[in-house]
């Protein structure tokens, strides 16, 4: 026993003199970091990485999440979000019905829209161009990040256009940067298993290439907490992501959400651990290392949890939101937004330095 422990312990102290030596973590660092029980150390490894890129700062963003149609093509078995057209509560907003919704909700500070959405087959790719140019006309100073690499993928199909037409002519409306939904798992056998009918592994790295090689900064996630996915697919979504990185670096955040239950109703069981929650912030700082940012995305692990995430390798704490629907939808127990005062409390609560910033992490605001 003795033996096998001493050898566990060797072989963290080889990672932390990586991680001390600024040396990039493999695909086996990365799952023997997953299949550790020693959270604390992973942790402070990935504080001292965080520390070194960004100090004590954290960055959050005054936005509002934006849903212009919630009907979809796609049956992702994760997703409470979707409807068919017909269904009881389905709908797709007008631009000017988007319009009125937001000027309810809206104020001067709002920097960012983020949008998302369906794949609605019901409408024109022209529908969710002209949503674009309507908000970027009435609201031209608020920054518009829309659409993930799926909702691309989704709009070259019914076009007939490539990526690369279809992100011109959404940059031609006022898109400035995507989301970074649609990501999921970048495993082809786990989007077979989650009915993930959208975007392929390919395809979705194809989109935020041709969107980096067009000078958008774009966002990425990754969905876990699944009991389809491995320990070892996770990791290797990482590295997939960091080999794009490596090529365009393109990628402003990198931003880990953990999956939610189909209810609200659901017991502790049905969700994923903080154990977990903590240990992905972790581990994607440390693999990650030509990302600047981790984000702790407070809607999906908590208030509390974002706060920790901090000390954990999280250096943005998402922003404002006004109305968050699709984890929401997913049964998260979350609050669905948090004023810009909230949001400072609880960044200096973890004893951080709270950055307003835009989408693009030009500081505006050091409280």
């Amino acid at each position: 026993m003795s033996i096998v422990l001493n050898s566990t312990e060797r072989r963290m102290q080889e990672i932390a003199e990586k991680v001390e030596n600024q040396q990039r973590l493999t695909l086996e660092d990365g799952i023997f970091l997953y299949e550790s029980d020693d959270l604390l150390s992973i942790g402070q490894m990935a504080n001292k990485v965080n520390l070194r890129k960004n100090g004590k700062k954290v960055y959050f963003i005054e936005n509002m999440s934006l849903y212009f149609t919630n009907v979809c093509e796609a049956h992702c078995s994760f997703c409470n979000f979707r409807k068919d057209e017909g269904d009881e509560g389905a709908y797709t907003l007008s631009g000017a019905e988007m319009i009125a919704y937001v000027e309810k909700y809206y104020h001067p500070g709002v920097r960012e829209f983020h949008i998302v959405g369906g794949h609605n087959t019901n409408v024109p790719f022209q529908y969710y161009v002209d949503s674009i140019r309507a908000l970027h006309e009435r609201f031209p100073d608020v920054t518009i990040k829309a659409y993930t690499a799926a909702e691309i993928e989704f709009f070259s199909r019914i076009s007939g256009l490539s990526f690369k037409e279809v992100l011109q002519t959404l940059m031609a409306a006022g898109l400035k940067t995507l989301t970074g939904g649609g990501a999921e798992i970048l495993s082809d056998r786990y989007r077979d298993k989650m009915h993930v009918d959208k975007a392929n592994v390919e395809q979705y790295l194809e989109v935020h290439r041709t969107a980096h090689n067009l000078g958008l900064k774009t966002h990425t996630t990754m969905l876990y907490g699944s009991p389809v996915e491995t320990l070892q697919e996770r990791v290797q979504h990482m590295i997939y992501l960091r080999e794009l990185q490596d090529e365009t670096n393109g990628f402003q955040v990198f931003i880990p959400l953990a999956l939610q239950p189909i209810k609200q109703t659901a017991g502790i069981k049905r969700r994923n651990s903080a154990y977990d929650d903590l240990r992905a912030i972790a581990i994607s700082r440390l693999m990650l290392d030509n990302f600047q940012h981790i984000k702790a995305y407070f809607i999906n692990i908590g208030t509390q949890l974002t706060q920790l995430a901090m000390t954990f390798g999280a250096s943005d704490a998402h922003g404002t939101i006004i109305k968050e629907r699709i984890s929401h939808a997913a049964g998260a127990l979350t609050p669905d937004a948090l004023t810009r005062d909230e949001l400072v409390w609880l960044i200096k609560g973890a004893g951080r330095i709270p950055v307003e910033r835009d989408t693009f992490y030009n500081e505006i605001k050091v409280y």
